[in-house]
């Protein structure tokens, strides 16, 4: 599938999905929205691609916001349908059943932020900066930034981030919890390939499975997720890369996982 706004490849297992409006500063528009749901479904459907990498062109961004050109002009009706549509795309990311990294390597500002948190964890440039400045524009997150920033980092500087509308370095974002790993700029991405890499060699019933637990598991007591986390790891045995695991471990050989999802 040819993209205007995106660039889609697979190599090894894992999907690159990188925003391609580098002059625009890869700002998300209607359009653009659009056409990362179509990439997401391409990601979802393939059963070649075990990983996902989300990224930006150019050295300057992974996504600087929302196009305020577009946003500028519309109704009160307009913006509802467009925070809509625009969480419904990132509900769609975060449930994808295979691991997405964040690599970002610019601003990440506003829907950009909101893009990477709906990302399973981020790695970032050491050029990066990471911030909600919705209130700078009288206005306030709409992809979800309150709720996960929140949900990732906690009630009270999720507010501080969001009230006062600043960016924070990479540095600060991995010292509160928002990002996993700070990497040098120009290494940034072969270090994001060698997490990818590794997580393509793992089972992708056993990949889907654990990040589904999780997810799940957060969003109710403790008693009953780890119920959740008892029927997930008895369905990975209806699985031949359970065979295969534990059956390469026992001859003391690296696994060969070629199990699918059902």
């Amino acid at each position: 599938m040819n993209f205007e706004f995106l660039l889609y490849n697979v190599a090894e297992g894992i999907a690159t999905i990188t925003f391609n409006r580098p002059k625009a500063l890869n700002a998300l528009s209607p359009a653009v929205m659009e056409e990362l749901d179509k990439a997401i479904a391409l990601a979802r459907d393939d059963d070649e691609v075990k990983v996902v990498i989300l990224t930006g062109a150019g050295d300057k961004a992974y996504v600087a916001g929302a196009d305020i050109k577009i946003m500028s002009e519309f109704t009160p009706l307009m913006a509802k349908k467009f925070s809509v549509r625009g969480q419904e795309v990132l509900f769609n990311l975060a449930s994808l059943p295979k691991p997405v990294i964040a690599c970002v390597n610019g601003f990440a500002l506003g829907g950009g932020n909101e893009v990477a948190m709906a990302c399973d964890f981020i790695y970032a440039s050491d050029k990066a900066r990471f911030g909600q400045p919705e209130i700078n524009l009288g206005v306030i997150p709409g992809f979800g930034g309150t709720q996960r920033l929140a949900r990732l980092v906690g009630k009270g500087l999720a507010k501080e981030i969001c009230l006062t509308g600043g960016m924070i370095s990479a540095q600060e974002a991995k010292e509160i919890g928002l990002v996993n790993k700070v990497f040098p700029h120009a290494e940034l991405m072969a270090k994001t390939l060698e997490t990818a890499k590794l997580m393509a060699s793992k089972g992708v019933v056993a990949l889907r499975e654990i990040k589904q637990v999780i997810d799940e598991g957060l969003d109710t007591d403790l008693r009953n997720a780890c119920l959740k986390e008892i029927d997930r790891f008895a369905l990975c045995f209806t699985s031949e890369d359970q065979i295969e695991g534990m059956g390469a471990f026992l001859e003391k050989r690296s696994p060969s996982f070629k199990g699918k999802l059902a």
